[in-house]
């Protein structure tokens, strides 16, 4: 196209959401009126099944289960059976994050709580995360903190910044089912450190849990300060608008009602039954342009934005997990996905955008503008230019390079960070997903390849247990092999030998003799520690 026609098809597929301040440009992705036109029967359907599926129908077939996160930020379309628990778990956490900040909630030891340390994994993490770090205030009423991971340093590394300030830290735990492992050592690690100090857990922990579940149990029994529900109906990656994620934005001094409210705004724009109409829509047609239908190329994601820095990573859960798929619906091994990967702009310009220019085409960007540059008056840096400006800069002549050499690109641009766009912002996505994994027969509320994991990671312990009791019975050094043998495990001698390294690398009385560069000939011992 010619500079003029490329003007005239911006405006003709430019999008703009008034109420939310928010426009969608997709006139940088290459597709024709052909490719529209194949899809609007596979458009139609997908519509159909949006609503089907708001209206209560079962949309994740593999667990029997309804898909009801719209519901949360609108009640008035969610099923009788949920309108009141809904609204009833967002009075609570609006009442205890009041409480918490006047202090009628408070710590045993100290006259507040000045700190927050959020537990869990997963959506659990990522969505508080984003949401935090978007909208938090520069001092707000208490800091926050998490843990994300079962690695023991990174524990030790988040637990040791909060060392003085334990006894003001209110501890949150999430977990659906209680059982998630991950989630349940970071509180037994984060427990521990309580007593060590000689402080109740228990005053100072809140539980976000199902009912009737592990944690949900044991908070019970053990009097902690609140619980907070999840639902069946809402996965993890789709939790965000949940007491997941309201809570502690809440205690953050967040304003949740205009997060809801964001996210109820591009809802309602997300339900029209029209391709050119539906920002969401747009967005599912770019991303099967880009790929045919199959994930063949990668989406970036570059917020020019701080505060947008983790959108990339919370974009990743919510895409990968809900499309990658190796089975569609009616049973066909297909293998979907669409691979997101990011950081922010312009720091990337001296980074991987090199690669994005003039090396291998296998992805599409999503950009993300932010039309204000900060509140107040920007200094100048150089004649009539601020920095706000080279951002802008940055951001479109980048546009503009990969375009030149036939890299396609998506333009989101909100006018401010608020809760209401970040609402908008996860809304629009999230209905996305939901759209174009309709246009290619998947369920994209699944995630089979996460249960395998945990599976695997499960035998792998067991076989750790059955090495640790062979060893403590047995004559010993017992060669590799023989333990192997002795362990019922001669098919995995190299799990076998990855888990005595690993268990003697952290002085849990293995020990390794012999030539450490050939591992099939070394003997392993036990002593007690």
């Amino acid at each position: 196209m010619n500079t003029q026609e490329l003007w005239q098809h911006y405006q003709d597929w430019l999008y703009f959401n008034e109420d939310l301040g928010l426009y969608l440009d997709i006139s940088r992705m290459r597709f024709d009126e052909r490719l529209v036109a194949a899809l609007k029967p596979k458009f139609t359907q997908a519509f159909k099944a949006m609503a089907a599926l708001e209206q209560g129908a079962i949309a994740n077939p593999d667990e029997n289960r309804m898909v009801g996160h719209y519901w949360l930020r609108n009640t008035d379309i969610a099923p009788d059976a949920m309108k009141d628990e809904i609204a009833d778990s967002l009075e609570q956490i609006e009442k205890f994050a009041q409480k918490i900040h006047e202090g009628s909630i408070r710590p045993p030891s100290a006259a507040k709580f000045t700190d927050v340390l959020s537990v869990g994994i997963g959506g659990s993490a990522l969505g508080p995360q984003f949401v935090d770090e978007a909208l938090a205030a520069d001092f707000p009423p208490l800091g926050i903190h998490f843990i994300d991971n079962t690695d023991p340093a990174g524990i030790d590394h988040t637990l040791n910044r909060l060392k003085d300030r334990l006894s003001s830290t209110l501890v949150i735990v999430t977990s659906k089912s209680g059982g998630t492992p991950e989630t349940r050592n970071g509180m037994l690690e984060v427990r521990h450190a309580y007593e060590q100090q000689g402080l109740s857990f228990p005053a100072h922990a809140v539980a976000v849990t199902m009912l009737g579940s592990k944690m949900d149990e044991l908070e019970r029994a053990e009097g902690w300060l609140e619980e907070f529900p999840m639902f069946d109906w809402v996965g993890g990656r789709t939790s965000e608008m949940s007491s997941v994620g309201l809570l502690s934005a809440a205690l953050l001094g967040i304003d949740v009602r205009a997060l809801l409210e964001g996210a109820k705004l591009m809802d309602i724009a997300t339900r029209i039954p029209d391709i050119r109409k539906n920002p969401a829509a747009l967005l599912a047609l770019s991303w099967y342009c880009a790929g045919n239908g199959k994930g063949e190329k990668d989406m970036v994601v570059l917020p020019y934005k701080d505060s947008l820095m983790l959108f990339s990573r919370y974009l990743q859960q919510l895409v990968m997990e809900s499309l990658g798929k190796e089975k569609d619906l009616d049973g066909n091994t297909v293998h979907q996905g669409i691979a997101v990967y990011g950081n922010k702009g312009s720091t990337d310009q001296h980074a991987f955008v090199q690669q994005l220019r003039e090396g291998v085409a296998n992805f599409f960007v999503t950009f993300i503008e932010v039309l204000e540059d900060r509140k107040g008056v920007s200094i100048e840096v150089e004649p009539e230019v601020t920095s706000g400006d080279f951002l802008f800069g940055f951001l479109q002549g980048t546009r503009q390079a990969l375009y030149e050499n036939q890299r396609d690109s998506i333009t989101v641009t909100i006018k401010q960070v608020t809760p209401l766009t970040i609402g908008a912002l996860i809304a629009l996505f999230e209905r996305t997903v939901g759209l174009y994994a309709s246009l290619i027969n998947i369920n994209a509320y699944n995630q089979p390849g996460v249960e395998a994991g945990k599976k695997a990671a499960e035998t792998l312990l067991d076989l750790q247990r059955r090495i640790l009791a062979t060893l403590k019975t047995a004559d010993q050094p017992l060669p590799l092999a023989d333990l192997a043998d002795k362990a019922n495990a001669t098919d995995q001698i190299e799990h076998v030998y990855k888990i005595v390294r690993h268990l003697a690398a952290n002085h849990r009385g293995i020990v390794l003799h012999g030539d450490h560069a050939k591992p099939g000939s070394l003997s392993v011992s036990y002593q007690a520690t």
